[in-house]
């Protein structure tokens, strides 16, 4: 495709700096994509990578904590060990600017030529975020060519620490400096939602509230906090998942074509549907926190509340459900439910687009409606459900399913990691993929009055059991907002 960002300059030095090197993101995601990217000879070939933090650590133990994460193969050990020969660590605190011009000129060292160009990864507690972007700004910029920041989210609390951080990264960063990083947007069935609405013709004509009945987005996973509770009360589910992932791909299935696949352009027209869609209401939502199964194994037999990292008598909510308006003529009356949780039944994330009931029907109530799901994890997939007759002497009718399963059709193609294209993405100078300023404002102003009412009225979640589909009430919202839920409907699951 013909457009910014698909090219980078490949003969230049490029120096890559973790700050957070030694934190649990670096070892599980950052340092393993550096490694899958240089291994796929995807980096620019004069590439050097600089961990910064505050630990008394060194580039040998960050490499042995690492390990696990990295997925080497015997052929590749030697590459492996030229990986890390291009990686140096160095100590230092995050509000110190000695520190810094520390950093700066070990990073000189290697931006031999004319031309050298930086890109920081913030994997940092938003906590320092200020001290961290000013000694930047003021101390690490790139001088023969250019710097990119890639920012982790959380990107703010509310609408005000959002706007707080925004303000503060846009004083010191033009927009196209920055990569607010949403790992979700590198998946391949969210990438691929942009060519399946606007590259064939037969979903166009009914993406629409004439054909649609509702649009589900879901986020299951089968485990609990593990230990990590306290991290995640700071913020809760709501802020963990639906506010950006779940709200991203909701943008993806509902905006209006772009007038080219420019990134500016497709991100105008995010921006456009996040205006149209309404302030979160309590009514619309549901909410639940994990309890104990008393029949379980393992995690199993411990609630939320159990982890000795929550506060106690924590409302944080461990599951939410919520139904979202969009106001404009394509999407009038359809709801879009989002749902998320911990502590489910199954690992799943994937988009329902729930079809109209058959209208004239002709075959006494058996049509069941047409669904188009797109499953983003685990198992990349794409099926339309689908009535037909019953094969043999009867005439009969039964569901069945167009099945595009990634695993079958692109048998020995190779899926990367959704930080694989996003990392490559900002080397390429390709922001298609991230969240834009207003954007993130549009998101955290549908949300933010909600997420207010629920901390100052402590409004107390449901308790569903460890393991479960969530709260039974969520199901019941299902029903009200034009869900219907058949049960006849059979996958016929292969070993993937």
């Amino acid at each position: 495709m013909d457009h910014e960002g698909t090219h980078f300059d490949g003969q230049y030095p490029h120096i890559f700096v973790t700050l957070g090197a030694s934190g649990d993101l670096a070892r599980k995601k950052i340092y393993p994509t550096l490694w899958w990217l240089y291994r796929d000879n995807l980096l620019p070939s004069n590439t050097h990578f600089f961990g910064y933090a505050r630990s008394n650590t060194t580039i040998e133990e960050i490499r042995a904590k690492c390990e696990p994460y990295m997925k080497v193969k015997k052929a590749e050990e030697k590459l492996y060990d030229e990986f890390w020969k291009l990686n140096y660590y160095i100590s230092g605190k995050y509000d110190v600017r000695s520190d810094f011009e520390k950093l700066n000129q070990a990073i000189s060292q290697y931006e031999k030529g004319t031309v050298a160009n930086r890109l920081f990864y913030l994997a940092l507690p938003p906590s320092v975020f200020e001290d961290v972007t000013v000694l930047i700004k003021n101390n690490c910029m790139g001088e023969k060519g250019w710097t990119r920041i890639i920012v982790e989210k959380p990107f703010g609390r509310d609408s005000a620490s959002s706007q707080k951080l925004s303000d503060h990264l846009s004083s010191l960063f033009d927009e196209h400096q920055l990569y607010r990083i949403d790992h979700y947007l590198g998946k391949e069935m969210v990438q691929n939602l942009m060519t399946l609405r606007f590259g064939n013709r037969i979903f166009g004509p009914t993406w629409n509230r004439d054909n649609i009945a509702s649009i589900q987005i879901t986020f299951k996973e089968p485990f609990g906090t593990q230990g990590r509770g306290g991290y995640f009360d700071e913020f809760g589910i709501i802020r963990d998942v639906m506010q950006n992932h779940l709200l991203q791909i909701l943008t993806l299935v509902a905006m209006e074509k772009p007038a080219t696949v420019h990134p500016d352009d497709i991100r105008n027209e995010k921006v456009k549907v996040l205006k149209c869609v309404n302030t979160l209401h309590l009514s619309d939502v549901v909410l639940g926190q994990y309890v104990a199964d008393p029949n379980g194994k393992g995690e199993a037999l411990t609630g939320y509340l159990d982890d000795p990292t929550v506060p106690e008598g924590s409302i944080t909510p461990t599951y939410a459900a919520a139904v979202l308006r969009i106001n404009n003529e394509r999407w009038d009356g359809v709801p879009f439910i989002l749902k998320c949780g911990k502590a489910l039944n199954e690992r799943k994330a994937e988009v329902r687009i729930q079809f109209e009931d058959v209208p004239g029907d002709i075959f006494d109530g058996k049509p069941k409606r047409n669904e188009l799901v797109i499953r983003v994890q685990p198992g990349e997939a794409l099926y339309c459900k689908l009535m037909v007759k019953t094969p043999g002497m009867a005439f009969d009718m039964e569901e069945t399913e167009l099945d595009l399963t990634y695993v079958h059709r692109y048998e020995n193609v190779k899926l990367p990691d959704a930080y694989e294209r996003l990392i490559l993405d900002v080397f390429c100078g390709s922001q298609m993929h991230f969240v834009r300023s207003d954007e993130l404002s549009e998101a955290w102003r549908i949300f933010t009055p909600l997420l207010h009412q629920i901390e100052n009225e402590r409004i107390a979640p449901t308790p569903y059991k460890f393991g479960s589909r969530g709260p039974k009430e969520a199901d019941e919202l299902l029903k009200k907002n034009n869900y219907t839920y058949s049960g006849s409907y059979k996958w016929y699951k292969s070993n993937i």
